[in-house]
């Protein structure tokens, strides 16, 4: 018979706190990367969508366009910061 390692060999407390809290949430770091991604491209359309409305090309469509890019933007924001608070 061989000699095993001990295999409850204790976790230093920074790793500990890491895995506990990715199992109490997880994959919360790609969430939040996903809400940056698009906040991100709804503030650029946003851009589009107001530069074009500056110069008047199809003003009806591109006002309610940006109305939806600025609600993306909104919930983006929200989720990011609801995604915080729980800690």
């Amino acid at each position: 018979m061989t000699n095993k390692p001990n295999n409850k060999k204790k976790l230093n407390a920074e790793k500990y706190a890491y895995l506990k809290a990715e199992a109490q949430a997880p994959y919360k770091g790609l969430r939040k990367f996903i809400y940056i991604a698009f906040g991100a491209s709804g503030a650029i359309g946003a851009f589009i969508f107001f530069l074009q409305i500056i110069a008047g090309k199809n003003t009806p469509d591109n006002t309610m366009n940006l109305f939806v890019q600025i609600v993306v933007i909104s919930l983006m924001v929200f989720l990011y910061r609801w995604e915080d608070r729980q800690k």
